[in-house]
């Protein structure tokens, strides 16, 4: 009974020492094995042997892109302006030793030295700049932080700049400045049209009144003409022209008695010496 447990006892430890001495790394990873508590190797997608009890594996590394997501914060311009932006980096392990031994916890750090250098370069900035260049802000960006990691063995693909937005009080005062544009556009535009409508109304009148004085002109002139003609006509003698007058008076007489308003005729203060008048001159 007793061999009975120890062929067993030795057959588990067999089967333990086995198991830790093979060590099948699946594909896209890489482990790194310590070898009594110092780095010895680092193994590679596929069957590997180590030995046991002598070797550990310490830590498993992926080799595939990892997406850090860059929180967002407050930066301030140039100009001093608040502004919140936020960032995403692509990176890859190479080195899984150097990334494991040369930094406490690596996406920790590469997530501070992405914000910090956010700061300064966004600093250095005035506020419509950092809004309308992120493709610059992205390049020294990749170039500041590319070079710092390097020594962990970390490679840098690409960093992105997701948001860069004002701050709320800054959106506030921004969209209450651009009302007030809008508004004195809206005023200047109102203005200048009123002044083009006050403009054209004067020239209207101006025009209007150089026409009024025109026909004047006209009518003096036609007026001159008759009266020039109607001298020539009568010359010195009296009896056409106060056959003219009177005809002209009749017809005053004529209208006033066919309007409907008129209740009076005016008649010449003594219509028979009138009359006489009018017969003496004739003989």
């Amino acid at each position: 009974m007793e061999g009975i447990i120890l062929v067993g006892a030795v057959l588990l430890l067999v089967v333990v020492t086995l198991f830790k001495g093979v060590r099948l790394v699946p594909q896209g990873s890489k482990w790194v094995v310590q070898r009594l508590g110092k780095y010895h190797n680092t193994l590679v997608p596929g069957l590997n042997l180590i030995i046991p009890y002598v070797d550990d594996v310490a830590f498993k590394a992926t080799t595939k892109d990892i997406v850090l997501d860059i929180p967002s914060q407050e930066v301030i311009t140039l100009d001093n302006v608040v502004i919140i932006a936020n960032a995403v980096a692509y990176i890859n392990i190479l080195s899984p030793e150097k990334a494991v031994y040369g930094v406490e916890n690596y996406e920790l750090a590469i997530r501070t030295l992405v914000q910090t250098s956010l700061r300064s370069i966004v600093g250095e900035m005035s506020l419509d700049d950092a809004l309308s260049s992120r493709d610059q802000i992205k390049s020294k960006l990749k170039t500041s932080i590319a070079e710092e990691i390097a020594d962990w063995g970390i490679t840098l693909k690409t960093v992105e700049i997701q948001d860069i937005n004002p701050s709320g009080t800054m959106q506030s005062a921004m969209e209450e400045q651009a009302a007030a544009e809008r508004q004195r556009r809206a005023t200047v535009t109102r203005a200048d049209g009123e002044k083009t409508a006050a403009i054209l109304e004067a020239d209207g009148r101006l025009e209007a009144s150089r026409r009024d004085a025109e026909a004047q002109i006209v009518l003096a002139e036609a007026t001159k003409t008759a009266l020039s003609k109607v001298n020539e006509a009568i010359q010195d003698k009296e009896l056409p022209a106060m056959y003219l007058l009177g005809e002209k008076y009749i017809e005053a007489i004529k209208s006033m008695a066919k309007s409907e308003n008129s209740k009076l005729i005016v008649l010449p203060a003594d219509i028979p010496a009138a009359v006489r008048g009018i017969m003496n001159n004739t003989k």
